[in-house]
């Protein structure tokens, strides 16, 4: 049986060299046409591209995305007649860079030397370690799990929330979101890499943020509307020694005149903390095509009830 590819991305041309290079049997790949928006029965697509066009779809069987964030198209009055399948595996190890790096800026007092160099300074500072620190995972998927690893490795203690606290390999505890006010007063860094479900919706929110320790950062690498962006920059405006450490926006990008821009214990970066690269995309997608063939289930399909 043949099968029609539609690309829907902002590198069409890479992925297609890179799929090519993978010899798909039965695979023909569409040109740009919009008229193949019609005869396609699979997709690979960015969800910001695809979701204005799903209604346009009238053969379409599967779409595997090239992020991990599908939120365009889970949305309760998008289409859901088809499979869906995400891009996971492949963010842990980017996304430990992002933080660690940041982290343990922050705890050997880079900013600090720098200025002092370039006043020709030399004075010895006092430098926490990480060592005994506790960090704080909001989501215990594959991307915490490789965070929590590389957290043991520096001799930190892990505690991570899910939906059930079911125990998970490499966390010291594990809860439920409920218990989240009773885990964050004691954390030294939180990270959030929830994703967006009316549960986890605001879950950082003024009252929850409020109870962070002073001296802890917090990290937003899930999606932007777990946090309440206008309370945390009321309080890092009242408790200087905190920290937040931003790659995520509910407005994307971030309005110029949005207050947390100003900051200074606030870094923001433009959603480039983990990003999917086409090689490792079309190896998914390579992979999953040949389970289409053979009829098996793909790997990480999207519960559209679930939202991820």
């Amino acid at each position: 049986m043949s099968h029609k590819l539609l690309l829907l991305t902002r590198e069409n041309e890479r992925y297609r060299q890179l799929l090519a290079s993978c010899h798909l049997p039965g695979l023909q790949l569409l040109d740009d046409d919009p008229a193949n928006i019609r005869r396609a029965d699979i997709w690979l697509a960015e969800p910001a591209l695809a979701a204005p066009l799903l209604a346009h779809a009238d053969q379409l069987r599967w779409m595997q995305s090239t992020f991990a964030g599908v939120d365009l198209l889970v949305k309760p009055k998008q289409r859901r007649d088809y499979c869906l399948t995400n891009v996971r595996g492949i963010f842990g190890p980017l996304m430990s860079e992002y933080l660690f790096g940041y982290l343990l800026a922050r705890q050997r007092e880079h900013d600090k030397y720098r200025s002092q160099q370039q006043q020709k300074i030399w004075l010895p500072g006092s430098y926490r370690t990480l060592q005994g620190q506790e960090l704080l995972l909001l989501g215990t998927g594959s991307i915490a799990k490789h965070l929590a690893a590389t957290a043991k490795h520096f001799g930190m203690k892990v505690t991570g929330i899910n939906r059930s606290a079911k125990p998970t390999a490499g966390f010291d505890r594990v809860a439920t979101l409920d218990a989240l006010p009773e885990f964050i007063v004691g954390a030294d860094a939180i990270a959030s890499i929830l994703p967006s479900t009316p549960e986890t919706r605001g879950a950082l929110s003024a009252q929850m943020l409020a109870l962070m320790k002073p001296g802890a950062v917090l990290f937003n690498l899930g999606r932007g509307d777990v946090l309440d962006l206008d309370a945390l920059a009321e309080q890092l405006q009242n408790q200087p020694e905190q920290q937040a450490v931003l790659d995520v926006f509910n407005q994307e990008p971030l309005p110029q005149d949005h207050p947390i821009w100003d900051r200074d214990n606030v870094i923001i970066t433009p959603h480039i903390a983990a990003p999917s690269f086409p090689e490792q995309v079309a190896e998914i997608f390579s992979s999953n095509y040949h389970l289409l063939l053979k009829g098996e289930p793909l790997t990480h399909q999207v519960n559209f009830e679930r939202g991820y």
